[in-house]
């Protein structure tokens, strides 16, 4: 036993089970010294949702347009967690849609998103997987611009001209069909409620088709100044003394003076004609000599305003004898039943009036936000005007513009009263003053 105990080869098995039982013991402490510590030998995985990331889409820009394409998709990572909040937090992958073939066909198709830049460790998915996309010719056509503006918020009695619009023409690019869709191109001037003076503004030019949808293309300039001059009809008439009352005994009224002579009356032009002097009552029953005062010019329920709301009024007078005033005052009672007599005369002799109908005239909603789908119940109505002949015979289907305002209406059905603009001196009745609006709103997409 001694002499196996000390051969060489005892020895050798003796240090390698020593060996063998130290590499085991610092192991197994090293194990657990890390799961005390909650590390693991192998990776953690995970995954990770990544919303809205940007899709560029590679295609000869020149000469095609691409529809269809979404702004944004979502993707989703799996892999190790240090590297899905690298990615997550960098963003520093791409995707994309490649149609940058040059013998690519026109039409449409089912393209599959892309990635690129993304750490190979990852697995990604994105969605949607695919886009039903259309390519097209690339055109661009100059449009005339038609400004536009809802006639119902001027200020009563105040009218506009037709609005000017700088630059006339635009420069609309976009896909070969839409372009051909293009029915009406209108840059609608916002204005306040109660407009009573000229505006100047900027309008966003909008092309639509003949339904008065918006149509997606590229607009150049994208806006346009608007002028639209407002005015209202004015007139200057004479201020006519009347005199009320009776003159004290032994005065006599020499003469009436008036400062100013004229006055301006501004209202609707119609109201306007029939308006031939403005009278002012001068109560002369306290005049005992040579008198001065300051009266109120009464409005006329007509119009609406004046240039001078005070006249000055100088009374001259004389001393008379009793006898002599009676015999006046007789000779001024004949005179005013003259004068009475030929005002009923003219009375008697109307002007001659006439009517005249227009029909299926268009009418055009306006203010159409580009959230809102505008239906009307009926897009047309007749209309007839009432006036004088000669000023009816002028008058054609585009001196006449039916609006309604849609800009602030709800979704769902609303009853809405037609603005109408028709040349003055004319009045109108329509079929119907309102009509039924269905507005409607896209859904919104449900976030994820």
């Amino acid at each position: 036993m001694d002499k196996f105990t000390n051969s060489a080869w005892f020895m050798r098995i003796v240090a390698f089970a020593l060996a063998a039982l130290l590499f085991i013991s610092v192991n197994f402490e090293m194990e657990s010294d890390k799961k005390s510590l909650g590390l693991s030998t192998a990776p953690e995985n995970g995954t990770e949702t990544i919303e809205n990331v940007p899709v560029e889409v590679y295609y000869d820009r020149e000469n095609l347009v691409v529809s269809g394409v979404p702004e944004t998709v979502d993707v989703t990572l799996k892999g190790a967690k240090s590297l899905l909040l690298n990615a997550k937090s960098q963003r520093d992958f791409k995707v994309y849609v490649d149609l940058s073939d040059p013998e690519i066909s026109m039409g449409d198709r089912s393209v599959t998103f892309k990635i690129s830049d993304l750490n190979e460790k990852l697995v990604a998915t994105i969605d949607p997987e695919y886009a039903e996309v259309n390519v097209q010719e690339r055109m661009t056509k100059e449009f005339k611009v038609e400004a536009e503006y809802n006639s119902s918020l001027l200020e009563e009695g105040y009218t506009a001209g037709q609005p000017t619009v700088n630059p006339e023409v635009v420069k609309i690019t976009g896909a070969k069909d839409v372009i051909e869709q293009i029915s009406y191109v209108k840059a609608n001037l916002e204005i306040r409620k109660g407009l009573n003076e000229t505006v100047n503004g900027q309008a966003t030019v909008k092309a639509l088709d003949r339904d008065l949808n918006k149509l997606d293309v590229s607009i150049e300039p994208a806006s346009v100044a608007v002028s639209l001059k407002v005015s209202i009809p004015s007139k200057k008439v004479s201020i006519e003394p009347k005199q009320t009352g009776k003159t004290k005994a032994g005065v006599r009224i020499k003469s009436i003076s008036i400062d100013p002579k004229e006055v301006t009356l501004y209202g609707q032009e119609n109201a306007l004609d029939k308006i031939n002097a403005l009278y002012l009552p001068v109560n002369i029953s306290k005049v005992d000599g040579d008198t001065e005062m300051e009266l109120d010019l009464l409005k006329p329920e007509t119009v609406q305003k004046m240039s001078a709301s005070k006249a000055t009024v100088k009374i001259r007078t004389e001393k008379v004898d009793v006898e002599d005033e009676e015999e006046v005052e007789e000779e001024e009672k004949v005179e005013e039943v003259i004068v009475d007599e030929e005002e009923t005369i003219e009375k008697e002799e109307p002007e001659t009036m006439e009517s005249k109908t227009f029909t299926n005239l268009k009418i055009i909603p306006v203010g159409k936000r580009e959230d809102q789908e505008v239906e009307l119940e009926s897009d047309v109505t007749n209309i007839t005007l009432n006036g004088k002949a000669d000023e009816l015979k002028k008058i054609s289907k585009n001196d006449i513009s039916l609006t309604v305002d849609v800009s602030n209406l709800d979704e769902g059905q609303h009853d809405v009263e037609l603005a109408v603009r028709v040349p003055a001196g004319v009045t109108w009745d329509l079929d119907s003053k309102r009509v039924t609006v269905s507005v409607s709103l896209p859904p919104k997409e449900e976030e994820t």
